[in-house]
């Protein structure tokens, strides 16, 4: 340090009241909505790089369904009708980001149950999400002029800017979980939703309560499950454009790829995992979101891994326990499991005859788009490894 700078920094010690003309510039700084980014205060209200780091952060957590989402959900289904509410969501908040509606910095999970024959009338909005379902065969949703029953394991998409509806049209009541990555379209302050469907007849707009079916209700089965090959005679831009064209993902297709690979070794970090891709372009069916499926087989048990990326973790078969950052959530089918980007985090099926089975959800896309992902491992010595 020069003489001049020592000199000048010694002056500005020994002003007088120096303390209390910091505590003003502060108090001044903080009134006009600005930040002093300088970690120069000693004085513990004012300690800048505190500051900075004391924004809201995701922590692990553990929902469980048959003890805190299934009995209000159906306490819910008694004492809120269609009529009272189109929505009947209970939306997953992580108690680290309370109260923004968030499971994960970047996303949430919902559980909805649907009474028998409700269906709600279409809309479409900015987040992308994705339907899974849990119990019940007459799941429904509508997307893109595509009529889609829907039961247990089944994934169907709803893209950005596409028109759709949910409900059951079945005869007994259905529960599904949805993810959306509204939280960070939120953060981006593009969130916008759009209720007034119209359809036009005889050349005039008309407003529709449930829109007309345009391709066979197999359409996405008929059209892109033949891995490797594409009907070139159909149009595949579908919705806004920006996802995968194939709006539903059946539980048998799963089924009968896990059968293949079940008695391979996996990867010791991820074990059997099987990812939900466009058939188009073999990415992600969503530019910010990706799905996938992780197999543990009889006492199987994964590495640690620390990624970037944040995880919601839905156990669909099975029962295990996750470790995150050193503590241990026991989970079964339908628990909710949120696992922040950052954390260490191991998967363990404690069943030692049956396999368990995780379809999972994460941002990896997202930070994929700017360069922002990474992960690391422990290997078998404990030791830490690079991964991507």
């Amino acid at each position: 340090m020069s003489a001049g700078k020592s000199n000048a920094s010694s002056a500005a010690r020994r002003l007088p009241n120096r303390e209390a003309a910091l505590d003003s510039l502060y108090n001044d700084i903080s009134a006009k909505n600005m930040f002093p980014f300088w970690a120069t205060s000693t004085d513990v209200a004012h300690d800048e790089i505190k500051q900075l780091m004391g924004t809201q952060k995701a922590v692990p957590h553990l929902w469980s369904y048959k003890s805190d989402i299934e009995p209000i959900l159906f306490r819910a289904a008694e004492l809120v009708t269609m009529d009272d509410s189109e929505r009947r969501s209970l939306i997953l908040v992580n108690p680290g980001l309370s109260p923004r509606r968030a499971t994960v910095s970047t996303m949430y999970t919902a559980y909805r149950l649907n009474d028998a024959n409700e269906v709600m009338p279409p809309h479409r909005h900015s987040p992308n999400a994705i339907r899974f379902g849990l119990t019940g065969k007459g799941n429904f949703t509508g997307v893109g002029g595509e009529d889609i029953t829907f039961g247990p394991g089944d994934m169907v998409l709803t893209p950005v800017d596409t028109w759709h509806n949910h409900g059951n049209v079945g005869n007994e009541p259905a529960v599904n979980l949805s993810v959306l990555d509204l939280p960070l379209v939120e953060t981006l302050n593009a969130v916008y939703f759009e209720h007034d469907y119209n359809e036009m007849v005889d050349g005039k707009p008309v407003k529709k309560k449930q829109q007309t079916a345009t391709v066979p209700p197999d359409y996405s089965a008929r059209a892109y499950d033949h891995g490797g090959l594409k009907p070139r005679f159909l149009q595949h831009h579908r919705g806004a454009g920006f996802s995968s064209p194939m709006y539903v993902y059946r539980w048998e297709m799963m089924q009968e790829l896990i059968e293949r690979f079940k008695d391979w070794d996996g990867d010791p970090y991820e074990a059997i995992s099987i990812e939900y891709v466009d058939p188009l372009t073999g990415g992600p069916v969503f530019k910010t979101m990706t799905f996938f499926v992780q197999v543990l087989r009889p006492g199987e048990k994964t590495l640690p891994v620390r990624q970037t990326a944040s995880l919601l973790v839905a156990p669909f078969e099975g029962k295990g326990h996750s470790l995150i950052d050193g503590k241990r959530f026991a989970w079964e089918a339908f628990d909710n499991l949120a696992v922040p980007g950052g954390s260490w985090f191991e998967h363990v099926n404690d069943d030692p005859k049956h396999e368990a089975i995780l379809f999972i959800a994460s941002d990896e896309p997202a930070l994929k788009c700017f360069h922002l992902f990474k992960k690391w491992g422990r290997d078998a010595a404990g030791d830490t490894v690079k991964l991507t």
